[in-house]
């Protein structure tokens, strides 16, 4: 008796939506719907004359952890559209939060707020995991590729440890990809 292995074009693992061509599009959907119901209760705080401190910490704590949960998995693999769709639920939450901010520009708008962009708030864990995944005691550490040689690299303009690999696109391979161009 032969078992049939059922063929999916996408599944739910520890929270993440992957899909079968590796396209973050479910992913961010889900993030988005779920940041905007809770987006929705703010709005029922802010109504209910809730203090703005509170709502700040009530955002912070209830929906940035829905927009940043395993970030380090599927931030390299995003679109520029994609980014833009999850940093629109923030530009919400500080309209609902801060209303003053809704005639802002998105980044006075943070910076009143206190705030950081969720690109870049995104980019602190990846860049501290490629901190940890670059000491050789780390278990991944062989999936990096082997170190250049240190006299050659001393004597370059822009010296790093790894050599830089080349993407014909924009889209990111590999979260490796993203670490050896950005973080080193």
């Amino acid at each position: 008796m032969r078992n049939r292995i059922e063929r999916v074009s996408g599944f739910k693992l520890l929270g993440i939506h992957i899909r079968n061509n590796l396209s973050w599009n479910l992913h961010v959907d889900y993030i988005c719907a779920r940041a905007n119901t809770r987006l929705h209760y703010l709005k029922r705080l802010k109504r209910a004359g809730l203090p703005v401190d509170r709502l700040a910490h009530w955002y912070i704590t209830v929906i940035l952890p829905v927009l940043e949960y395993c970030a380090i998995v599927w931030h390299h693999g995003l679109s520029k559209y994609q980014t833009e769709s999850i940093e629109a639920i923030q530009r919400r939450a500080l309209r609902i939060v801060h209303p003053i901010t809704a005639s802002m520009p998105y980044w006075a708008a943070l910076h009143y707020a206190g705030l950081q962009s969720l690109s870049d708030r995104r980019d602190k864990p990846c860049r501290d995991f490629f901190k940890k995944m670059h000491e050789p005691s780390s278990c991944i550490h062989h999936l990096l590729p082997p170190a250049r040689d240190p006299d050659l690299t001393s004597r370059l303009r822009r010296a790093s440890v790894y050599p830089r690999p080349r993407n014909r696109t924009n889209c990111y391979k590999s979260f490796i990809h993203l670490a050896l161009l950005k973080f080193q």
